[in-house]
C-alpha cells in the first residue's frame, strides 16, 4: 500500500527522497523519515496543530505511564478483533506516537501489519518519526486522509476529528474503527481549578454513518500526581487556554493532586 496524492488523489511512488504522483506533484521525505502531505492551501494556520510546548508536556506525561491502562486496552481490543491477515492500520491524530508505537509492537506479534501515524502538527510527527522507525508517519489533514479507497484494515481515532464518510472511504469492507472520547467525569478535578461551574462531558454515544457499533466500554481510574505531572497534564489539554498564571503556578507547587480519568472506548465495523 502507498500514500495518495492530497492534490489529485493519484497514488504516490517513493523515489529516493521524494514521493511523486503521475501528475508530477512532489512531496519531500524528511531526513527523520516522515513525509509532509499537507499542502499549504489545506492549512488553516501557519503551524497547525499542537505547539512544541504542548507536545513536550504530553510526551513527558504519557511517558510517565499515567495513561498506560488506556494504551494497553486499545492494543488488546485491536489484537482480539483484527484478523491474522490484516495488513494496515492508521492512527489519526497520533501526536508523538505514544499509542502508535504500542500498536506496532503489540499487533505484529501475530501478524505482519504496516502501521501509519498521521497528525497535522509537524513538530509532533518529526519527533515520532525519529523515535519509531518501524511506523510510517505523515503530516496530513484528518479531513483529507492521504490513502486510497478501501485500503486500510483499521483506524484508531483518539480524540481526533474525522468525519464518517472519510473513514468509510479508506477502510476495507468490514474494516474497524476504534475511537476514544472523554467520558463524563474525565479530568473533573482539573477542570474544577479553571471553571466556576464544571460541566460533565456528554455521555451521548457517538454514531458513525455507514458503521455498526460493536462495543462501547468505560475505562476510569484515579491518578495521584505531583505538581510537575499535573502541570504537564494541564498543558496537554484544551483547558490550558483558560487557565490563569495563578492557577498554573499553584498547580505546579502542589505536592499531590488527585484526578480522575474517564475514557469511553467504542469499536465500530464498516458496513456496506
Amino acid at each position: 500500500m502507498t500514500y495518495q496524492c492530497p492534490l489529485c488523489h493519484q497514488p504516490l511512488q517513493r523515489l529516493d527522497t521524494q514521493w511523486r504522483c503521475e501528475n508530477n506533484h512532489q512531496f519531500d521525505n524528511a531526513k527523520e523519515g516522515y513525509v509532509n502531505l499537507l499542502p499549504v492551501q489545506h492549512k488553516r494556520s501557519k503551524e497547525p496543530g499542537d505547539s512544541a510546548e504542548m507536545m513536550i508536556s504530553r510526551r513527558t506525561f504519557l511517558e510517565g505511564g499515567h495513561y498506560q491502562p488506556l494504551r494497553d486496552r486499545l492494543v488488546t481490543l485491536l489484537d482480539q478483533h483484527l484478523p491474522a491477515g490484516a495488513e494496515s492500520l492508521l492512527d489519526i491524530g497520533c501526536g508523538e506516537g505514544y499509542y502508535t508505537s504500542a500498536m506496532e509492537q503489540g499487533l505484529n506479534t501475530r501478524r505482519e501489519m504496516q502501521i501509519y501515524g498521521l497528525d497535522v502538527a509537524k513538530v509532533a510527527i518529526r519527533y515520532a518519526a525519529k523515535r519509531y522507525g518501524k511506523v510510517e508517519f505523515c503530516v496530513a489533514s484528518s479531513h483529507r486522509l492521504p490513502f486510497a479507497d478501501n485500503s486500510l484494515d483499521a483506524i484508531v481515532r483518539i480524540y481526533a476529528p474525522c468525519k464518517a464518510p472519510e473513514l468509510h472511504r479508506v477502510l476495507k469492507s468490514s474494516g474497524w474503527v476504534l475511537t476514544v472520547a472523554p467520558g463524563p467525569r474525565h479530568l473533573y478535578q482539573l477542570k474544577g481549578l479553571i471553571y466556576n461551574e464544571v460541566q460533565l462531558h456528554s455521555d451521548v454515544e457517538e454514531s458513525l454513518a455507514g458503521f455498526e457499533r460493536v462495543s462501547t466500554e468505560s475505562l476510569s481510574y484515579k491518578m495521584t500526581l505531583n505538581g510537575k505531572q499535573a502541570s504537564d497534564l494541564l498543558q496537554m489539554t484544551p483547558f490550558a487556554w483558560r487557565a490563569t498564571e495563578a492557577v498554573m503556578l499553584s498547580l505546579s507547587q502542589r505536592e499531590n493532586f488527585s484526578c480522575e480519568t474517564d475514557f469511553t472506548i467504542s469499536l465500530f465495523r464498516r458496513v456496506d
